[in-house]
């Protein structure tokens, strides 16, 4: 049997990081980064922090599913043989100890908001993910995006992220069941469960898309009791338009396992779009 040619290779290496969730969660992070008032290399580092913290986690999610995966997912990057398991361990190491040190930079307060999150991160992959439970690390680390960001960059946290935080948590409820559900059919060939699979695709969707409504109603409602400038809102706006194609995308019972994951990356940008809009809106927090 031929080896993997160094492209196949390097391709598998890409996948093994989970590249879209990290690239933005890291984009994310940056952003916010800066509208709390950061410098660029500050808010660069604070992005390059979470992309690394992200890729250990996702990393790690690939290697404790490869003997599940086996011969169920071929395309996966170690059961598929591009990634050695040797490698991934040292890719969720480089990635820890890189995301770890560059959140330090800005103090034992960050680092310990990084280490919180890379826990969350990695409780989901050793006990949660294949049970009804798999949404609550999505509920509980998502809010910690904008914490690490802002805290990062300013060192404080104002007193409006009490209605920021909340709102982040079932918005991050929410996308984990979407998430779950683009992965229905892969989870029950590796005989394993979720919270989509709980509660079936039509009651996952319709429980997803109240969710980000009511995440969305929110945002919406807030910014327009401060009478802010049009720009934010019109970001707000358009934000939550692209969160409804991403629902909307999703909606059919019929609709391809790949579709739904496309779905649920339109609904996870949309949602990142919506919190920068607040933010930008807020952005004389004093």
């Amino acid at each position: 049997m031929r080896s993997p040619s160094r492209g196949r290779r390097l391709a598998g290496l890409v996948r093994l990081t989970h590249p879209f969730p990290s690239l933005l969660d890291g984009v994310a992070t940056s952003a916010i980064a800066l509208l709390a008032g950061g410098d660029p290399i500050t808010a660069f580092r604070l992005g390059g922090s979470m992309i690394a913290l992200q890729v250990s986690i996702g990393a790690l999610n690939d290697l404790l599913d490869a003997s599940a995966d086996a011969g169920r997912k071929p395309a996966k990057p170690i059961p598929s043989g591009l990634v050695a398991p040797r490698t991934a361990r040292a890719v969720v190491a480089t990635g820890a100890v890189v995301g770890l040190l560059l959140a330090a930079a800005s103090g034992p307060g960050l680092l310990a908001i990084a280490a919180l999150g890379l826990a969350i991160g990695y409780g989901y992959d050793r006990w949660a993910k294949g049970s009804a439970w798999s949404w609550l690390p999505f509920a509980v680390g998502i809010p910690l995006l904008p914490v690490f960001a802002w805290f990062g960059a300013t060192g404080r946290l104002p007193g409006e992220f009490g209605v920021l935080l909340p709102a982040a948590v079932v918005a991050g409820a929410a996308l984990a069941i979407a998430n779950a559900r683009a992965d229905l059919e892969r989870d029950a060939a590796a005989g394993q469960g979720s919270v989509a699979a709980r509660l079936g695709s039509d009651r996952a969707w319709w429980l997803s898309a109240a969710l980000l409504a009511a995440v969305v109603v929110v945002a919406l409602v807030s910014l327009l009791s401060r009478g802010v400038a049009p720009l934010p809102l019109v970001g707000a706006i358009a934000a939550a338009a692209v969160i409804a194609i991403g629902v909307g995308w999703a909606h059919s019972s019929s609709t391809s396992a790949a579709r739904r994951e496309r779905a649920w990356e339109i609904q996870a940008i949309g949602v990142a779009l919506l919190a920068a809009a607040w933010l930008a809106g807020v952005g004389d927090l004093g």
